[in-house]
């Protein structure tokens, strides 16, 4: 797959709003304190993560450079502030990062954007140490989140697909159905059972992520005049809440795998 600009006017689209959501979301307080939050979960279980060789996938928006600074940060869009700018289906094939040269890679809301993320999973293990890491947070589908991720929020939401894979391709964030991961990791297990021959993981890998504290700052498209102290006080009920019934009230969820 290939979002060069000669073969679609997306790539530049999707360029000129990573820019534009990159400048947004360093205005908004709330929304980097959720980011610094759901970054500490990711990394719950990896020891001195400021340490270790971590390369993040879709670094466009994403502000986790700002809080771990030895991130190596990458993207299908070229972007003067990018450690590396390549296709993540084809990590396997990328030969400016060594094989198993790195500790943790971690993508936050972009395996719903690939066409093809269980290939992309089965290659990214080539890349990682014996028993290195790779993070994933993508939306959860409970009671409270579903009818705000089907009907208020842009990106598809498909449940119907009969393969883990997306079609219909247009450009790297206008391809999406932000329904993938939830389907691979929650609903259809054979599906994420194919990654057990590179990857060891269970339940205890899975974690529940946050109900509406997301919303609740405005996202990237506004920001919410909620107090920055009022809304953490508002995090903490809500990470409770989703922890403690995530069926109910989970608007995300992070998925770690260990790489055999």
């Amino acid at each position: 797959m290939n979002y060069r600009p000669s073969i679609t006017g997306s790539y530049a689209a999707d360029r000129a709003k990573t820019l534009r959501n990159r400048h947004l979301l360093s205005r908004n307080r709330n929304l980097l304190y959720w980011y610094r939050r759901l970054y500490r979960h990711q990394f719950r279980d990896v020891s001195h993560p400021q340490k270790l060789t971590i390369l993040e996938i879709g670094s466009g928006t994403s502000p986790l450079r700002r809080f771990y600074s030895n991130v190596l940060t990458s993207d299908i869009l070229e972007l003067d502030y990018l450690d590396f700018v390549f296709d993540c289906h084809e990590i396997d094939q990328f030969s400016a990062i060594a094989d198993h040269s790195l500790d943790v890679i971690t993508l936050t809301n972009v395996l719903h954007h690939l066409a093809r993320p269980l290939a992309f999973l089965e290659r990214a293990a080539v890349k990682l140490k014996r028993g290195g890491k790779l993070i994933a947070t993508e939306p959860y589908f409970s009671l409270i989140s579903t009818p705000i991720f089907k009907y208020l929020h842009h990106e598809v939401v498909d449940f119907s697909i009969i393969k883990p894979e997306l079609t219909n391709i247009t450009g790297p964030l206008a391809t999406a159905n932000i329904a993938l991961p939830w389907l691979i990791f929650v609903r259809n297990p054979h599906w994420r059972d194919t990654l057990r021959a590179k990857y060891d993981f269970d339940e205890t890998s899975f974690g529940a992520f946050s109900s509406i504290s997301y919303m609740a700052t405005g996202g990237i498209s506004r920001n919410l005049a909620i107090p920055y102290s009022l809304y953490r006080l508002l995090f903490q009920l809500d990470l409770i809440l989703s922890r403690a019934l995530p069926q109910v009230f989970a608007s995300f969820f992070t998925i770690t795998l260990t790489r055999l």
